[in-house]
Formats: structure tokens, sequence, C-alpha cells
């Protein structure tokens, strides 16, 4: 008899409907996917509406049905529910403090106040000598939705009543930390924690804050300060995605996303890693060790480049999704919008038309193929 996988999610992301949903048909399991949003996931198994929001609507749902093999979810606001969820039966998860700490940004600072002192504040309650620039963000957000690099304290009013009429939500004011952004991602299981990899990552121009590329690149030689600061945010059961930047020798934390890497980056990863990494990850929430082959690759570049649009307007032309071999790099598109698809300006990841991901040999052919692809394909917003 098959065991039963009780996933919950919030939107549709490829992250779910290509790599945990077909990971979790390959171990043998039953899914039953928990959502507030039926009709946007693409599952042939069991799909139960529920409020994901609401920790106790997740155990009332699975009490109610088959004794569950695992609860687990990848969605940014949804791990400290899940996790409270597979505490309530005793199934192998994260720790909700934890998941509580790494998505609420204000607690993540004052978790870390004496590891990684950054000034944080409310964003209607900074003080004078506030160290401006700030960055104006949400405090539970993700995407740069709403982050704003601001000057000085009528900037950050400005942009505080912008925002504000747009999301309710509280807003936080931080500390602007310059320096090369990377990534850090491991995985946990709850014994002990591997780093799988890093990425260096491009950002556009402020006031925003736009990933505009992603590059596999060595952790940096500060990886064991943001280790540290990982366990002592209590972070080391499943996949985690950590963001920070190095400035004159010195590690910082941006934030902590207590999931697997997105925006197609994690299916760029597996390939890298070249291990089954969505079974990775849900085997150890059936409880199970890491294997001895669960570390970081070694060989070979990798980039991962979207399509970003720089207009407002219509999508009148795009490639279809693709796979192609150029010489030793290996290249695939995916589109994020379709054509006909009507394009707001955001500023930021949300204005992703599409994600070239290349796998090659070495950096010159994979920016060669890369510049290939991009010349010989047209994105049209009209």
């Amino acid at each position: 008899m098959a065991s039963t996988l009780y996933l919950v999610a919030g939107k549709a992301t490829t992250s779910v409907t290509h790599g945990f949903l077909p990971a979790a048909a390959r171990l043998g399991l039953d899914v039953v996917l928990l959502t507030d949003r039926p009709s946007a996931h693409e599952h042939d198994g069991a799909v139960a509406e529920c409020d994901v929001s609401d920790f106790r609507e997740i155990i009332a749902h699975v009490g109610a049905a088959a004794a569950p093999a695992a609860i687990f979810s990848n969605s940014d606001f949804l791990q400290a529910q899940t996790a409270l969820a597979a505490a309530y039966f005793g199934l192998p998860g994260k720790d909700w403090r934890a998941a509580t700490r790494a998505k609420n940004k204000a607690l993540t600072r004052r978790h870390l106040a004496a590891l990684d002192p950054v000034f944080s504040a409310a964003a209607d309650a900074v003080p004078p000598d506030a160290p401006f620039p700030l960055v104006l963000k949400p405090r539970d957000g993700v995407a740069s939705e709403d982050v704003f690099l601001v000057r000085d304290a009528r900037e950050l009013a400005l942009r505080r009543a912008e925002v504000a009429a747009r999301r309710p939500d509280p807003l936080v004011a931080e500390e602007y930390l310059p320096g090369e952004v990377h990534t850090l991602e491991t995985l946990g299981d709850g014994h002990e924690l591997r780093v799988l990899g890093s990425f260096r990552t491009r950002m556009s121009p402020p006031p925003f804050f736009v990933e505009e590329r992603l590059e596999w690149a060595p952790p940096p030689p500060q990886t064991p300060e943001i280790l540290a600061r990982l366990t002592a945010l209590g972070v080391g059961f499943g996949a985690c995605h950590t963001e920070f930047v190095v400035h004159e020798g010195r590690a910082r934390i941006i934030e902590v996303n207590y999931r697997l890497i997105g925006d197609h980056c994690d299916l760029l990863l597996a390939d890298l890693l070249g291990v089954p990494l969505y079974e990775r990850i849900l085997r150890v929430h059936l409880g199970e060790r890491l294997p001895d082959d669960a570390g970081a690759a070694t060989g070979g570049h990798a980039v991962a480049e979207p399509v970003i649009a720089d207009r407002a307007g219509m999508l009148t032309a795009a490639p279809e999704p693709c796979d192609i071999d150029d010489g030793a790099v290996r290249l695939t598109y995916r589109p994020q919008r379709k054509i006909g698809d009507t394009i707001a300006l955001t500023r930021t990841n949300r204005d992703y038309l599409g994600t070239v991901r290349a796998i090659g040999p070495a950096p010159d052919a994979v920016e060669a193929a890369l510049a290939r692809f991009r010349a010989s394909r047209r994105w049209v917003i009209t």
C-alpha cells in the first residue's frame, strides 16, 4: 500500500509542478495536494481545498483522511504552518520557530543581532539618526516585490505611502548592505546541514532589486559564517536558500528563504548536482538520512538568465519551450508568461518573461551559447 504525502501549496509553481510532484510519483507516494487555489494546479491525484494559511485547517484535513507519511511544502508563506502540522502528527519536519524566524525579516534581524548586527526598524518607526540609505521592504515579502532603496526620510515616507496603497502588510526598513550578492543552497536532515552549492547574483541598479542573472560559483570563503548564522536561526532540516552579500571580506545575510531556490534555478541545481534532488528533499521529510553523495557539485559551469520585460503592454511574440544542445552546452528555455498576457511592469522578479538555463564545461562556452540563443529569439511587448 502506497504511503501518502500531503503537499501543502498556495499558488502553482514550477518547483511543485515539474519538481516535487514527479519526484513523489517516482518514489511511489500517493500525493494529496492541499491548497487554497485548487484550480491553479496541475495534479492528476487528489486535490483538497483548504485554508493552508491556518495550520489547524491543515491538521483537520490530514486527520480526516489516510495517515500521513509526510507533510511538506515548498512555499515561502507556508513553512511554519506545515511545520506545525507535521509536528502535530509526530512527523519529521522543520522547527516551526525557525521557519517563523526565517520568514519574518524583523525576527531574523533580532535573532541574529549578536552575530550579524544590521539596522532594522518598522518602516513607520524609523528614528531620525537611522543610517540612510535604507532598504524598504515588506516584512514577509518575496521576489523583490515592493523593495526600494530610499536615501532619506522624505523618500522613505513617499515610498511607504506608495506601497501601503497596494498592500496592508507590515513594512520594515533595513540598513543597505553593499557588496557582491551570493546565494547558499543547503540541505539538512536534522543531523547535518550540507552545502549543495552557490550562485553569484547580478542585481538591477537601485532603487530596485531585480535578480537579473544567477551564475554558478564556488561557495565563497565566508560560507562558514553563513552556516553559523543558519544554525543560530535553527535552520537545519530540508532545503534552504539563503541570500547574502560579501563586502570587504565580510558576509552579511540579506534574507533566508527556508525552501528550495526558485525561478527555475532549482531545476538548474538538480541538473548540476546530477542527483535526484527533489527526491532527496522528500526523503528527508519521510525520515531518511542524507546519502553520502548529497554534497556540492564540482565540475562545469552554469547560468540561469531570465528574460525581463522592459515595458508594459501585451506579450505578442515569444519563443516556445525548448531544449537545445549548442556544442557542449545544454540550453533549456521555459516561458513564465504566455503570448497574449498583459505585462504590468513591476521592477520585480514578476517581470520575468521566461528563463534560459545553460550548463557547459566552461564559462566561455556557456556565455557564447547564451548570447547565440538570445540573439536568435524575439520577445515582443506591444
